[in-house]
């Protein structure tokens, strides 16, 4: 079986949203990517940082997930990073109520010996350091290795970012990232200014409107798909980001046209993701379900058009 490395937080959010609220769950990035890249045929692992009192029930969820934990330090006397955070009515804007970085602000990862030769690393939101640390421990070359930041590590980090960025295949961001990092409003010159910065390949996410993939001159659009209910969007571009290393870790195929695939089993993920609150949907994601939505995924984007000479 094929290695993905996956690199993130694992953490507590308080969430509200027009819908509801909730106390301290389970979240981070790390724990949404490593619940969406457990749906392919894998190993994996996350490799994180967590306090004593982080509960023995989620490590054991991860496990029983099949997620290699052997990476994820148990700091003995500290906190776990904890967000809390408020959604605006529509959703797509939020405000950040409390960060607390608690054993993350020392935090030095360690890659486990089994995984410092893994096929693909996801490096999962963190600060840029950390990220650059795990290559630095890889025995092996990456075929493939996949960013995902924020506008925050832009603001504070930017000089780190940017060596991380030159060391890397694939970057996914939003559209408002991708139009601070590039300086650019257009997409297609924003994503064009990021390839020269070092990724072949650019993801934008544009949440409910779908994702980009760009690849030099080549481009390919995903829709989302259009959901009755959306509960909370934490995780959704964790999620995806999951299932994107997932399916290219699984199938060991990093062409263009194999990204769209990977793009659309990201997306197929993350419709899951938003209908409950925190990781509560990814938790109990069966198999047939996730078919059944890619097919009308399919049905969404498949048609037959005559075209004139």
């Amino acid at each position: 079986m094929n290695k993905l490395l996956i690199v993130g937080t694992v953490a507590f959010d308080a969430i509200e949203t027009p819908f509801g609220k909730t106390d301290k769950i389970l979240g981070g990035a790390g724990t949404y990517i490593g619940l969406s890249a457990s749906h392919f045929n894998l190993k994996s692992a996350i490799v994180s940082v967590v306090g004593d009192d982080f509960p023995q029930e989620y490590l054991d969820l991860l496990k029983a997930k099949n997620i290699d934990i052997s990476g994820l330090e148990v700091v003995q006397g500290g906190k776990t990073f904890f967000w809390s955070g408020r959604y605006h009515n529509d959703l797509n804007s939020r405000d950040t109520l409390d960060t607390q970085l608690n054993v993350l602000a020392d935090f030095q990862p360690k890659v486990p010996a089994d995984f410092k030769n893994a096929d693909v690393v996801m490096l999962g939101n963190l600060h840029p350091l950390v990220q650059s640390s795990v290559l630095d421990q890889m025995a092996t070359k990456p075929k493939l290795v996949v960013l995902d930041t924020m506008n925050f590590w832009m603001d504070c980090a930017l000089p780190e970012l940017m060596d991380v960025i030159k060391r890397v295949d694939v970057i996914t961001i939003n559209d408002e990232e991708a139009r601070q990092l590039s300086g650019e409003y257009s997409l297609v010159k924003a994503a064009a200014k990021i390839h020269e910065m070092g990724p072949k390949y650019v993801v934008i996410k544009k949440g409910e409107h779908g994702a980009l993939l760009f690849n030099n001159d080549k481009v390919f659009f995903a829709p989302a798909l259009p959901l009755e209910e959306v509960f909370d969007p934490t995780g959704a571009g964790d999620t995806f980001a999951g299932g994107f290393a997932g399916f290219i870790t699984q199938s060991e195929n990093i062409s263009f046209d194999n990204m769209k695939n990977a793009i659309i089993y990201g997306s197929n993920l993350a419709s899951f993701c938003v209908e409950k609150f925190g990781t509560e949907r990814m938790e109990k994601l069966q198999k047939e379900e996730v078919s059944a939505r890619l097919r009308q995924f399919k049905a969404l984007t498949q048609f037959d058009i005559a075209l004139e000479n």
